[in-house]
């Protein structure tokens, strides 16, 4: 084997397989190539990763300042070599003959002592880099890892960061600036050194005049602009998001899905909206944009600008928060796509307790029957938990678990029936990301072939480096058949909206919108989510450290920055086609919700989701028999039969009733039966209150004297005397009004209350005192 050919192959593998071993910055970037934010390298320098190509302008400085034979020469110039080694040896001055290749590999090489040894070994490494790398590949290199003052590393960092630009931008004094610095960085300090460098840049610009690479005016103009003075702040247009590319993606620069223009209005929304809700301490908020369609995250705002001191570098929209009434929306699907309900069913909203729990409507009032839809659009908590009652615990958070909800983490019986009121947790990034596959589902449905995507699967993207997977098209359902998704949305176009607020004047029709707003116990959380069939819109409201503000509603804090972000995005007025072939038509009684019974009397034609024709017929409606007067109900036992008038009457059970008649004047109470009527088999009598299976909790007043308990009772005929035992002692009488106040000792008791036409009802009764504890 001879010398040379040794030689040969440790010129050939002199170059690491890497040449540049060093931590990057992480750089993210608007869908348009704008910088929304960056994270400083691992080492503490500010290094952005690497450059795929250079400006003209700095080509063209850089060359004739450093290297204007780059190229023509192997990587090294001999007779800059030459020159300079002859005024090393006869004159005190040092001068370098580096070409922009060896800089290169001396950077490589960390700038190691500089000798002659060293010299002749980046000649050697740079000559094989030039067979190894185009000459705009190594210019990238000078480009990329070239100091620039600091912990300035790259042209691309120092433009940000000296000008605010990318390198691309720059003009012809700043370039020209910027291309002299990496031969003396110490000259960017501020206030020092300003003249050399000045005189630096000057003469490189009069180079490029003379070499007719720009014209006078040019030249004129780049003489008068501004030196590079103290490293400007990055761009932070999406802070908590960079942040969050940071964790994930650290040390590579990535064009994320984020749209500038819409980032910047959702900043200027969150800033205002926070200024005024940090009147009233409400220091934290989050925004969370999604495209229904290409499930990319189009806007994110992770926090409010507030203080150090209020977390504002916690991102809320990844935290798990109480869900208040969010979730509501995803049980009313599930029970219309199980055919278990009608879109306006009569749910029964009364006084409820479920072992021990016992929910409360957010005004503590009840109505005694409401439409589901209705109930859901004014976001109803009794009819809620009763639905959930109804559909079953454990087969609504299995539901939950296939929409991909990972902060909902424990078992079903440890949230109870509160998971459907704020009793569970979820972040705004799951929550957004649901009701998006809701819209996306009915976008992507295929009528002509039931066919669905399993949107709902899917997480949201927000980097071109992802791919979303929308899954094969699949025959059978998905998690929400068409038909019940689209009666949810059409129920929450109808969410209840404050009266008398002048700021709810910009909604009109032209921006149709599914929301759903949600408030947390203890006014810990506000929420509004709303889906269009383009842009899924998440908020959240509240403090980060978990205190509660009174005014901290979803429908006084955070739908108002919903309807501010809806006012910014692009919507044509589009609304979801309805999916006829996930629909069946069918009568439907006016009154009940309930499918069409003989006996009612306003019926219409509706599309129900095709399971619904499996629920049962209404039942409100029913067959009374009255006298000629139509005053009194009889029957054969008390009236002539020829006599009677027969008619169609809508009645409710009584403890509905109760609630129900006083909020809609035009209900009847079916009349009374007439004096000496048998009466079999009717409830005229329900207790309100104690509910069934409730036990009584005494408290204790000042004087550790035990307070009254009051009885309730709802009776359907008026001007009623009721007459009451405990244990079979009269305790009371009441008329009209059933309520009865009685001092009572702890203990188990009958309660057992008596018309005066002899009706009875009874129930159990436990007491006990409350805890001092």
């Amino acid at each position: 084997m001879s010398f040379g050919f040794v030689l040969f192959v440790l010129w050939l593998f002199c170059l690491p397989s890497e040449l540049f071993k060093v931590p990057t910055s992480t750089v993210v970037e608007s869908r348009e190539g704008v910088m929304l934010g960056a994270r400083i390298a691992d080492d503490g320098q500010w290094r952005f990763p690497k450059m795929d190509s250079v400006s003209y302008r700095f080509e063209q400085s850089i060359l004739h300042f450093e290297d204007e034979y780059f190229y023509s020469h192997p990587g090294f110039n001999p007779i800059s070599i030459g020159k300079a080694l002859w005024q090393n040896l006869t004159t005190e001055k040092r001068r370098g003959g580096s070409t922009l290749t060896q800089q290169v590999i001396r950077l490589s090489r960390k700038n190691k002592g500089r000798n002659y040894a060293e010299k002749i070994i980046e000649i050697v490494q740079a000559t094989r880099l030039e067979t190894k790398y185009s000459k705009e590949e190594i210019l990238n290199l000078y480009a990329s890892y070239a100091p620039f003052g600091g912990n300035v590393v790259g042209l691309e960092t120092a433009s940000w960061r000296y000008f605010g630009i990318s390198s691309h931008d720059l003009s012809w004094g700043q370039t020209a600036s910027l291309a002299v610095l990496p031969n003396a960085p110490s000259l960017i300090f501020p206030g020092k050194n300003e003249a050399i460098l000045k005189q630096k840049r000057d003469r490189l610009l009069l180079k490029l005049f003379q070499k007719s690479i720009i014209d006078q005016t040019t030249y004129e103009l780049a003489l008068l602009e501004r030196l590079p003075g103290k490293p400007m702040p990055l761009p932070e247009i999406a802070p908590h998001f960079t942040e969050k590319i940071r964790r994930s993606n650290k040390g590579i620069k990535l064009k994320s899905t984020l749209e500038i223009h819409l980032q910047k209005k959702l900043n200027r929304i969150a800033k205002e909206h926070y200024l005024q809700l940090s009147q009233n301490q409400i220091n934290n908020l989050a925004i969370l944009v999604l495209d229904v369609n290409t499930r990319e995250v189009l806007g994110y705002v992770g926090n409010a600008p507030t203080s150090k001191e209020n977390n504002n570098y916690v991102d809320i929209i990844d935290k798990s928060r109480s869900t208040g009434s969010v979730l509501k929306p995803l049980l009313y699907a599930s029970l219309l796509d199980a055919g278990e309900l009608l879109p306006n069913t009569l749910i029964a909203d009364i006084p409820t307790t479920v072992n021990g729990y016992s929910p409360e409507n957010f005004d503590k009032k009840f109505n005694g029957a409401v439409p589901a839809s209705l109930a859901l659009s004014r976001s109803l908590n009794v009819p809620a938990v009763r639905m959930l009652r109804e559909y079953g615990l454990p087969r609504f958070y299995n539901k939950l678990k296939k929409l991909n909800q990972p902060h909902i983490n424990q078992a079903a019986d440890y949230y109870g029936l509160s998971l459907i009121i704020g009793g569970a947790e979820s972040s705004l990034w799951d929550i957004t990301k649901v009701y998006a596959g809701m819209a996306s589902t009915l976008q992507y449905f295929n009528a002509s072939s039931s066919e669905y995507r399993q949107f709902e699967y899917l997480e949201p993207i927000y980097t071109y480096n992802d791919e979303v997977n929308f899954g094969n098209k699949i025959t059978s359902t998905s998690i929400f058949n068409a038909g019940a998704l689209y009666h949810t949305l059409k129920s929450l176009q109808k969410v209840n909206r404050p009266t008398g607020e002048e700021n709810w004047s910009f909604f009109t029709n032209a921006q149709p919108i599914a929301w759903k707003t949600g408030t947390s116990f203890g006014f810990k959380d506000a929420w509004a989510v709303g889906v269009t069939p383009q842009f899924a819109i998440g908020v959240w409201v509240g403090n980060a450290d978990g205190e509660g503000r009174p005014g901290l509603t979803g429908i006084q804090a955070a739908a108002p920055i919903l309807f501010d972000v809806l006012s910014q995005l692009s919507n044509d007025g589009s609304w979801f086609s309805e999916p006829f072939d996930d629909l069946i038509e069918a009568e439907v009684c006016f009154k009940s919700g309930l499918l069409a019974s003989d006996f009612c009397s306003e019926i219409t034609t509706e599309w129900i989701p095709k399971e619904g024709i499996k629920t049962k017929s209404c039942s409100f409606h029913k067959r009374v028999f009255l006298n000629a007067n139509e005053t009194y109900r009889v029957n054969s036992s008390c009236y002539s039969v020829d006599k009677m008038r027969q008619k169609t009457w809508f009645s409710l059970p009584p403890i509905l009733e109760y609630y129900y008649a006083p909020l809609h004047p035009e209900y009847s109470p079916l009349p009374s039966f007439a004096e000496g009527c048998l009466q079999e088999g009717e409830q005229l009598m329900e207790f309100i209150y104690p509910k069934k299976n409730e036990v009584i909790i005494l408290p204790k007043d000042f004087d550790e004297n035990l307070n009254e308990v009051i009885f309730k009772l709802a009776h359907r005929q008026p001007e009623t005397n009721v007459y009451w035992y405990l244990d079979a002692e009269f305790i009371g009488t009441t008329e009209t009004f059933h309520e009865l106040s009685v001092s009572i000792q702890p203990g188990n008791y009958l309660l057992t209350a008596t018309d005066q036409e002899g009706n009875e009802v009874k129930q159990k009764v436990e007491i006990i005192v409350a805890s001092n504890e």
